[in-house]
């Protein structure tokens, strides 16, 4: 089904909002994959806060120019899923984790920081930590010594209440 012009415009208007306010973008080929597939990976997408969506590239175009993505501009070519994130990571990953499982499923590019991101480096930045696992090892790191200081202050008011114990174990033996 065509879009009309209005229609047209609220897409570009709608991707440029998403583009503007996101870390990282990613274009995929989804040639060959079946319609169930995609809804799987539109959903996991969703669940991640990964924007993903298939636009016109002329569309795409549009919405990336005169943005630090504006780099994807020469690639696209061909149907491709657009996929944006303020988590680089989250939108590595669940891209990368489809490319793994279909092979219809191709990631070509993306950009970060106005940088153009080949696969691989694409794959390199899905190995990486998510940020809630990274704040989780942060707060672990910046609670042990806090943690590790009331257990050795607890310690000695302990060791004297079981010394007491033990004295009054023993007068009441003898």
């Amino acid at each position: 089904m065509s879009l009309n012009l209005s229609q047209k415009k609220q897409v570009v208007e709608d991707v440029s909002a998403v583009v503007s306010n996101a870390q990282a973008t990613i274009v995929a080929e989804y040639r060959g994959m079946t319609v169930e597939q995609m809804k799987v990976l539109r959903r996991e997408a969703h669940e991640n806060g990964v924007y993903l969506k298939v636009v016109k590239n002329t569309l795409l175009r549009r919405a990336v120019q005169e943005t630090e993505h504006s780099c994807l501009d020469e690639l696209l070519v061909g149907p491709l899923a657009f996929a944006a994130s303020q988590d680089p990571v989250a939108v590595a990953k669940v891209l990368n984790k489809y490319a793994k499982e279909y092979d219809a499923f191709e990631i070509k590019a993306g950009s970060m920081a106005g940088k153009l991101l080949s696969e691989g480096e694409i794959k390199a930045l899905a190995q990486l930590p998510s940020r809630d696992e990274l704040l989780a090892k942060l707060m672990g790191t910046m609670q042990a010594p806090v943690a590790k200081f009331v257990q050795t202050l607890n310690e000695v008011p302990t060791k004297f209440v079981r010394g007491l114990a033990a004295v009054r174990d023993a007068q009441e033996a003898a």
